[in-house]
């Protein structure tokens, strides 16, 4: 039998670090107790940092009993299996089934949004032009959470808050910094729960207090 004690998950910035979310939001709603570390990914020290936890030298990285789990898909299959009673994949088949889809289609794909948005809570402008790459993954995702929310009902993409809302979690805010208005109103419904939803908020928040770091440049 697996302990579920002892759990500690180490991220990146809040303000920053996407892919340190999603676990942290699917740990969070699986209700186990776990220590969080926190390393700054702009300080010239993280490399070393990181490379004490993560085989991979990057974050987030999920440590329990001696065990190391890293990458943000294998950390939510593994915290779904230390609470299933939690039910962070759908308990129907098929549910399940499109939910894994879409994360592994998010947990891969969307490259020229990450690239053009990246995420930065903190960050609050209007951004003028996008890419036709970028408005191609800007429509794909659109469609996903409109056909979602008109197939499911809602309150999130499959019924309650899971992995696959922890994996589009980010998106909504990236949404949210660069200005990105989106007209159909199911896809507002699911910005407005996950925007309000009490994890997410809590991220956000400890987010909009972490402080940049400076860097100095001088001549060469």
């Amino acid at each position: 039998m697996i302990k579920k004690s002892n759990l500690t998950l180490v991220i990146g910035d809040k303000n920053l670090s996407s892919w340190s979310m999603r676990p942290w939001l699917a740990l969070k709603a699986s209700g186990l107790d776990f220590t969080e570390e926190k390393l700054r990914l702009d300080d010239p020290s993280t490399k070393k940092s990181i490379s004490r936890f993560s085989p991979s030298g990057r974050v987030p990285v999920l440590l329990h009993n001696g065990l190391k789990v890293w990458d943000s898909l294998s950390i939510c299959e593994y915290i779904a299996e230390l609470a299933p009673d939690k039910k962070l994949w759908p308990s129907n088949p098929s549910h399940r089934a499109i939910a894994r889809s879409l994360v592994c289609e998010m947990h891969s794909g969307f490259q020229a949004l990450r690239g053009q948005m990246s995420m930065d809570i903190q960050l609050k402008m209007n951004l003028k032009h996008l890419t036709p790459q970028t408005i191609s993954d800007v429509e794909r995702i659109v469609h996903i959470w409109h056909h979602s929310m008109r197939t499911n009902g809602g309150p999130f993409l499959i019924g309650e808050f899971g992995i696959i809302d922890a994996f589009f979690a980010p998106v909504v805010l990236r949404f949210q910094s660069y200005g990105i208005k989106i007209k159909d109103k199911d896809c507002q419904k699911y910005m407005d729960n996950i925007s309000n939803q009490k994890f997410v908020k809590s991220w956000v928040k400890e987010a909009k207090l972490e402080k940049p770091i400076e860097v100095m440049f001088s001549p060469q």
